[in-house]
């Protein structure tokens, strides 16, 4: 009898200490699991950050008649996007800057590239305005020799996210821009000159 005793509570141990490592073995298994999918996290957040845009480029072509010609950077900084324009083939004075919703330039009148971009539908203004359009950079200035350059640092602009100005037109308008009007905003006249915006190299920030 004692001996049965024995041999049961033996055999109980033992499902115990095949059990309590069957659960360690699992519990190991689980913990590599969970280490492996934090690493896969851990790295796909990196290449997301790493496809972040940083810098991009609209190579401004005149439309119809006009000979606008030149280049407009957008660079993420600390304090937002800076943009930097040059441009030539420009009558003298100041001429209307903007971004336009459509990246599409095919058209001479450049109609095709759709009005100012302003997804979060606020009223046109000025580039200093608290409520204004994303794409309301205010006005460029050409001088006797129709050269034109513009830089500022804007905190409305993203190259990133649903507001991001990536695959929409740079426009630059016959007269300047008035920061008033509403319809069409800032009454700037024709549309002469259009470039599709695009990411760049950001080993070309600078140049």
């Amino acid at each position: 009898m004692r001996n049965r005793t024995w041999l049961a509570i033996v055999a109980s141990l033992a499902v115990a200490i095949v059990g309590f490592q069957i659960h360690t073995a699992w519990s190991q298994v689980r913990a590599a699991k969970k280490a492996e999918r934090s690493a896969t996290g851990a790295a796909e957040r990196a290449g997301m950050d790493s496809k972040k845009v940083t810098y991009a480029v609209a190579m401004v072509h005149g439309l119809g008649d006009h000979k606008v010609n030149g280049k407009v950077t957008f660079t993420e900084t600390s304090d937002g996007v800076e943009i930097v324009a040059e441009l030539t083939g420009l009558q003298p004075g100041e001429h209307g800057f903007h971004v336009h919703e459509f990246g599409d330039c095919s058209m001479a009148d450049g109609k095709c590239a759709g009005g100012h971009f302003n997804p979060t539908n606020q009223p046109h203004a000025g580039p200093d305005d608290a409520k204004r359009h994303v794409g309301d950079l205010g006005n460029i200035k050409a001088d006797g020799q129709g050269n034109a350059s513009y830089k500022r640092t804007d905190k409305v602009i993203s190259l990133n996210g649903k507001n991001s100005i990536i695959g929409r037109s740079v426009i630059v308008h016959a007269k300047p821009d008035d920061f008033k009007t509403q319809q069409p905003p800032g009454n700037a006249g024709d549309r002469i000159g259009c470039g599709t915006i695009g990411i760049g190299d950001p080993k070309m920030m600078g140049h």
